[in-house]
């Protein structure tokens, strides 16, 4: 069952697992995981030397939401100018810090039952896309990729390229016979 989880994580968090991006969100049954709060917390005594964190988001009926993230890279990404104006239309004050924030995001996403917007700012989203996505509603993007594209086409394009890469490299370890904490350790 370790392993199943493991790779999960290798291919939907590999490009924050490996440093690459501030945030990777996956969604987990409870059904299938009925002890994930116990194995997150393993995971983030093995990774926090790395700089990795695990949080859940949401306990929902059904389903958690497990955020997997750099903190020092996601603070960095929710400061940026335009990030910070997207965040207090929401209702957030990003000088608080990023723990508020977390906790302010799992409030949304309990509440509204859905996913707010800014949440691809939590996931390292550039804020432009963010914002052009709100503007037009989801609707007429440049490109679709992990996210809708509505700014830089080739620098998405670039990213896209880097979080194929971590995947593939992350998959192939695990693959190989090797659990997320040997390919950690091993770093």
């Amino acid at each position: 069952m370790q392993r199943d989880l493991d790779l999960i994580l290798a291919y939907h968090c590999a490009p924050a697992l490996l440093g690459r991006k501030p945030a990777n969100l996956v969604a987990l049954t409870r059904s299938e995981f009925p002890d994930l709060e116990l194995r997150v917390e393993s995971y983030a005594q093995i990774f926090a030397p790395r700089g990795v964190a695990f949080r859940l988001l949401c306990r929902c009926e059904r389903n958690f939401l497990l955020l997997v993230y750099r903190p020092a890279l996601l603070e960095r990404q929710l400061r940026e100018p335009l990030a910070e104006r997207l965040l207090r239309q929401d209702g957030y004050e990003p000088r608080e810090g990023l723990e508020p924030l977390l906790d302010r995001l799992g409030q949304r996403l309990r509440e509204s039952g859905d996913f707010p917007h800014e949440i691809g700012l939590f996931l390292g989203y550039p804020p432009e896309d963010v914002e052009g996505f709100q503007l037009h509603r989801g609707q007429n993007c440049k490109l679709c990729g992990y996210w809708k594209v509505y700014s830089d086409v080739d620098r998405a394009r670039a990213l896209f390229q880097v979080y194929d890469r971590c995947r593939e490299r992350l998959c192939a370890r695990l693959a190989g016979g090797h659990s997320l904490r040997e390919v950690f350790q091993a770093a």
